[in-house]
């Protein structure tokens, strides 16, 4: 047996789509930005470079709006649902493809060159080389194999497996932005695998990345040189602002934020805020306000005088992380020290200013190469500020736990029957290092913390931000901690899918199997599960439907995945999802199942029928493509998850 994704397609859509205006264009643009930033950075040539592709992809699409009114003939028809009543959307991503097409024709001498064949002005970062998330080899085999095809061919396989579209509506597409001979594009495109999940991964997120420096030692000649001329501006800038013609004074600018009395103070490492270590005992709030100042180096003045001035303006040399979110701008006055100490080989300070946590951490021997970590803990309750990531090195990480917590143990998720196994502390509440899958190429492990405090067992993931995010189990109306067995089970087909909310701010995700069904066929019953992630920021949040065919093995495969929807939450409990299935008779069926208040499901477009109840199942040909709908008990039309 095997699964795939069931792709949505809108049915006949129109030849001639309404005008656009720049404002609806906008709009597709904010909604779907990072969806456009992934099409053109999969279409780009590979040969620009990682850092290069990702700075062009992201500089295509913020050129993408129309300059006035555009009629509707110059928006292609699109197959996907969204774009059928969006047409701004079909307008921006054609304009994208037509652009990253542009961007991979050579030079010539007798043509004048096009903008987007030049390196973008802007975006630009400086003194850093951005590029995405390493994958695995099977993405690594992929990149390999797209970048052997030509341009349209690039965008023909992005389109049937990123946009989910038809043959006919991959080449109207790529007629419209531009390209000579679409159909040998979608020749090309069938020599590569379909691997339509591949390209959903963070290998190719132009919008999750990794900084590194560039050359050193160049960067060091041009900045010197910059240093001298830096040095006669000033020179003639001192002299335009003396008295007479010269610039004059800012008006009732206050000065520079070193020289401010109010940002000075914030500065000022004896006045940062402390803890007494027993007022969690009494206080009325359990949170990050009430940790104790803990560590070895919590006097040192000089290194946590460093730490707040980086944390105020850090320079070029600093490497500097936010989760969505977070505004990384300087301490709101005096904040709360957490903690202070050396943990592998690196001096690391936490802080606490009520809205965020914020790690610096230093070499030992070397503060040059500091780092600075900014992560939204507003709201947080006793769980949420349970533990903090104090250091990760070599695929491993620390944590710094709450003073309220008695036992801290490591449960692996994939393994359900495995035991939790002790995981010691030293007297400051810093663990000893555990394997983290928050760096991990493959998923043959998933450690989590399980923490024991005063009224129970909770379970925390790292998703490779400051703060853990809380496991639970069970509908969304009444969740658990996933401590108990039933949970373990849920979590150990789910978890190798938490790859999907990375980096993404995450406080909580809760997993949970929506329904049952008995496949075709005897082909056993299957198992219908929904993951949602919320985040500390409160929008963003995402949800993922996963399918467990009978006899499988590992982690449940993807059915749909959603951002920003309230499917599978606590506001609307009720999710609905479909897959093609395919049966040991070689017959392939579409299988759709929702939550239990669904009174009939109906499929239409290329496979059509309908079931009552919140159950379905209906024979398709091979590659078939279908909307899924289902109908309420008070007749309410729901779509399914996307």
């Amino acid at each position: 047996m095997s699964t795939q994704e069931l792709a949505p397609s809108s049915g006949p859509s129109p030849d001639s789509p309404g005008p656009v205006d720049v404002e609806q264009a906008e709009a597709a643009l904010v909604e779907h930005y990072p969806r456009l930033v992934r099409i053109a950075y999969l279409v780009l040539p590979p040969s620009l470079g990682r850092n290069r592709r990702v700075l062009t992809a992201h500089a295509l699409v913020q050129r993408s709006l129309p300059r006035r009114r555009t009629s509707g003939g110059a928006v292609p028809g699109a197959r996907r649902a969204e774009d059928a009543v969006d047409p701004g959307y079909a307008y921006v991503r054609g304009e994208v493809l037509r652009q990253a097409l542009v961007a991979g024709l050579p030079l010539r001498r007798r043509a004048l060159p096009r903008r987007a064949q030049f390196p973008p002005l802007l975006p630009q970062v400086w003194g850093l080389r951005l590029f995405p998330r390493a994958g695995g080899a099977d993405e690594l085999a992929l990149d390999q194999s797209l970048s052997a095809l030509s341009g349209p061919g690039r965008a023909a396989y992005v389109l049937r497996g990123l946009e989910r579209q038809g043959d006919p509506e991959v080449l109207r597409v790529l007629a419209a932005a531009g390209a000579e001979d679409p159909g040998a594009a979608l020749t090309e495109a069938d020599g590569v695998e379909a691997r339509s999940a591949l390209l959903e991964s963070p290998e190719f997120d132009p919008c999750s990345l990794q900084a590194r420096p560039p050359d050193l030692m160049r960067r060091r000649q041009h900045g010197r040189a910059a240093l001298a001329a830096a040095a006669a501006v000033v020179v003639c800038g001192t002299l335009l602002g003396l008295p007479g013609d010269g610039w004059g004074r800012n008006g009732a600018a206050a000065p520079s934020y070193a020289r401010n009395p109010a940002a000075e103070a914030a500065l000022d490492p004896g006045g940062v805020k402390r803890v007494a270590p027993a007022a969690w005992r009494t206080s009325t709030r359990t949170d990050f306000s009430v940790w104790p100042a803990r560590g070895g180096l919590t006097g040192d003045t000089a290194l946590l005088r460093r730490a707040l001035a980086v944390w105020a303006r850090p320079g070029p040399s600093v490497h500097a992380s936010a989760t969505p979110g977070t505004p990384p701008g300087p301490p709101m006055g005096s904040p709360q020290l957490l903690y202070a100490g050396q943990v592998d080989a690196v001096r690391v300070v936490l802080f606490y200013d009520g809205l965020r946590v914020v790690r610096y951490a230093e070499p030992v021997g070397d503060a040059s190469g500091a780092a600075l970590d900014f992560a939204r803990t507003d709201g947080a309750d006793a769980v949420g500020s349970a533990a903090l990531v104090v250091s990760r090195a070599a695929g491993n990480v620390r944590y710094l736990t709450a003073p309220w917590v008695k036992e801290t143990a490591v449960v692996d998720l994939l393994a359900p029957a495995k035991a939790a196994w002790p995981l010691a502390r030293d007297a400051a509440g810093v663990t000893e290092p555990m394997p983290s899958p928050a760096t991990a190429r493959t998923c043959a492990s998933w450690n989590t913390l399980q923490v024991r405090d005063g009224t129970g067992v909770r379970l925390l993931g790292d998703l490779g931000e400051l703060a853990p995010a809380r496991l639970t189990s069970g509908p969304p109306s009444a969740p658990v901690d996933a401590t108990g067995p039933a949970a373990r089970e849920a979590w150990a087909r789910t978890a190798c899918q938490l790859s999907a909310v990375r980096s993404h701010g995450v406080r909580a995700v809760n997993s949970w199997t929506f329904a049952g069904q008995a496949l075709p066929e005897a082909g056993g019953r299957a198992e219908w599960l929904c993951a949602r992630a919320e985040t500390w920021r409160g929008t963003g949040s995402r949800a993922l439907a996963l399918f467990r065919a009978p006899g499988a093995t590992g982690t449940a495969a993807l059915a749909a995945r959603s951002e920003g929807s309230p499917a599978c939450g606590a506001r609307d409990p009720r999710v609905l999802a479909g897959v093609v299935w395919q049966a040991r008779s070689g017959q392939w069926y579409v299988v759709a199942a929702g939550t239990g208040d669904f009174a009939s499901l109906s499929l239409s477009g290329g496979v059509k029928g309908r079931a009552e109840g919140h159950l379905l199942a209906v024979k398709a040909a091979p590659g078939s493509r279908a909307d899924l709908t289902g109908t309420l008990a008070d007749g309410t039309r729901v779509s399914a998850l996307r």
